[in-house]
């Protein structure tokens, strides 16, 4: 420790010159790597929504098994079931020459003809329209329907798959840039149904096929190559962006805050994306043909696109955790105000609760207390890049788990000999000053 009075000895010209020379060339450097940050972090905020798509695409449109999961709850929409019943019987009843049918009827199975359609008020084809309706209303609600779905819908995504690949290994092929699903078997259920109640000359109906659009867009046969290049990155983009936005952090002066922007502007970029997708979705519908019913469109659109938000919600809770828990771990007023009424309320916690001490616990943890907040942190990490597919809650509870567990670290901070931690909380801006009369070290 220097002596009162002795100041150090003044620089000479050639210490002058390399201490001028050190800061001249530190400045440029500082600026070159908050220049590649900012650059990298923008990156990384950029590709945020283009890796949940290709997560989407990669899981959702390549793969038949999840695509049929994801499409079967629309065999339960209203909407859905309304569309088809209307598609179906309109197909009915336009291919049914009815005075010809009626024609090839045997008089003994006119009475039930006349049964049948006799119950219902109208002309004979009005009254064959209303049957054939309430008839395919009650199948497009049945279980039977449900199976019908699934498969239509797993041949249909190979017609989907076939149009963005190009490829020609399937005989299906995509007709005027649309995705449908044909009903034939739908009316053929329907035909049988007829017969059963006793319209036997259904059973004459010729083979009808009918189409439920669930895809139009002049776009599908152009979006081979961007569809393909999702493909190709696939689980990887979003791996690409965290390594960019870690380089950028790492390569900040201030890492802290660095980490705070990149986490923010990945959930900005993931809630650029939802806005899109809200947007796409108004311009998809107002486009579609006047035959194309708008509530089953929505209800179709929705679902598809249903695990693409779920990933976008994901992406912005996990963003805004992470902002949170950096800005919470800064120096910044606000910050140590927190972290003072929390720890504050555990000291109230433990005093309340009786407990003065927790034996060789507490001054183990109080040892291990920097090794433990990690553990906590890296084990929800785990726990979050193992879960097959996190929502937004997911990340939440996770969030709610590690809280609890540096709470409980925090509890059982003891130092060794002096009882819990919290009852003597250190000076945020650094250790406490000396008492009076102490020897300085």
């Amino acid at each position: 420790m220097e002596e009162p009075g002795n100041d150090p000895a003044p620089l000479d010209a050639s210490e002058r010159a390399e201490l001028q020379r050190l800061r001249a060339g530190a400045r440029p450097r500082h600026r070159w790597r908050s220049f590649w940050s900012a650059v990298l972090i923008t990156l990384a905020a950029v590709l945020a929504p283009l890796s949940a798509v290709a997560v989407w695409v990669a899981d959702l449109v390549g793969n038949t098994d999840r695509y049929v999961a994801t499409m079967a709850p629309l065999a339960r929409d209203p909407n859905v079931r309304t569309a088809i019943a209307n598609r179906v019987t309109n197909a009915v009843v336009e291919r049914v020459d009815l005075d010809k049918l009626l024609a090839q009827v045997t008089p003994a199975d006119r009475p039930q003809i006349d049964k049948a359609l006799g119950a219902l008020k109208g002309p004979i084809n009005s009254a064959l329209k209303d049957l054939v309706h309430s008839t395919v209303s009650a199948f497009v609600s049945s279980d039977a329907f449900a199976k019908i779905w699934k498969e239509a819908n797993r041949r249909a995504h190979a017609t989907m798959v076939d149009a963005l690949t190009g490829s020609n290994d399937s005989a299906v092929q995509l007709k005027n840039n649309t995705v449908t699903i044909d009903l034939a078997p739908v009316v053929d259920q329907v035909k049988q149904r007829l017969v059963d109640q006793g319209l036997t000359l259904a059973s004459k109906i010729p083979e009808v096929h009918t189409d439920f659009v669930l895809v139009k867009s002049d776009q599908i046969g152009k979006a081979k190559t961007g569809f393909r290049a999702l493909q190709l990155v696939g689980a990887w983009l979003p791996i690409i962006a965290v390594i960019l936005a870690g380089i950028g952090v790492w390569l900040a002066r201030r890492r802290r805050r660095a980490l705070v922007a990149a986490a923010l502007g990945i959930a900005a970029g993931a809630i650029v994306l939802d806005i899109i997708l809200a947007l796409f979705r108004t311009f998809y519908i107002d486009h579609l043909p006047p035959t194309v019913y708008d509530p089953a469109a929505e209800a179709v659109y929705d679902q598809v696109v249903r695990f693409l938000r779920a990933s976008v919600r994901t992406v912005v809770t996990l963003g805004v955790v992470v902002a949170l828990g950096a800005w919470l771990s800064g120096h910044g007023r606000w910050a140590l105000r927190v972290r003072e009424i929390w720890e504050s309320g555990i000291a109230a916690t433990r005093g309340a609760s009786g407990i003065t001490s927790t034996g060789p616990v507490g001054p183990w943890v109080h040892r291990y207390q920097t090794w433990l907040r990690w553990g906590v942190i890296a084990v929800a990490a785990i726990v979050l890049a193992l879960w097959s597919y996190p929502t937004g809650m997911v990340i939440f509870w996770i969030a709610l788990v590690v809280v609890f567990g540096l709470a409980v670290i925090e509890f059982l901070d003891e130092r060794p000999g002096h009882g819990p931690a919290q009852d003597r909380p250190e000076r945020p801006d650094g250790p406490a000053k000396p008492e009076p009369g102490a020897t300085p070290v």
